[in-house]
């Protein structure tokens, strides 16, 4: 994410909280600037929401209090977002930093947040997006982490792990 300014709102998005109880809220809020025609770009990684990624330009919605609610997607930024629960180390400081460093060589940027051990990668269209993939496969495997596609674009569905050298 960007540096707050001024331009900076917080945009809600309603979720479905599903029977295990995840996830752990109804409402996320996520920063975003005004684009003062009724829309946003959303300017950082979503920990929940499903369907969204950093960059892409949604129609708001204000109500009765001024809050800004999320609605559908005007523009797609070509950003994926994945989000994985660290299991390594029990999920640790350290654990999660790790994880960030090792898809940060690959072209991501993403936070940790240690209530929920997990970690959410934003993964722009330019990223290696067969490492990143055979990576997340890879530690899966290997019970590091559990992943999931938060938002993922058509490249990202292309792309297999078998394209990288050294299968």
């Amino acid at each position: 994410m960007t540096s707050i300014s001024n331009d900076h709102v917080k945009v809600h998005f309603q979720m479905e909280v599903d029977e295990d109880g995840w996830p752990p809220a109804s409402v996320e809020s996520l920063w975003a600037v005004d684009l003062g025609d009724g829309t946003v770009r959303l300017d950082n990684t979503p920990w929940f929401v499903r369907g969204v990624a950093s960059g892409d330009i949604v129609q708001v919605e204000i109500d009765d209090d001024g809050l800004r609610w999320g609605g559908e997607t005007i523009r797609a930024s070509e950003n994926c977002t994945i989000r994985l629960i660290v299991l390594k180390d029990g999920g640790s400081a350290a654990a999660r930093q790790t994880v960030l460093e090792a898809f940060h060589r690959l072209g991501t940027t993403g936070e940790g947040i240690e209530q929920f051990r997990m970690v959410a990668l934003d993964v722009p269209p330019e990223a290696n997006i067969p490492r990143i993939r055979k990576l997340l496969e890879h530690g899966a495997a290997r019970e590091w982490w559990h992943w999931e596609e938060g938002c993922v674009t058509p490249a990202w569905a292309a792309a297999t792990p078998d394209e990288v050298e050294g299968g």
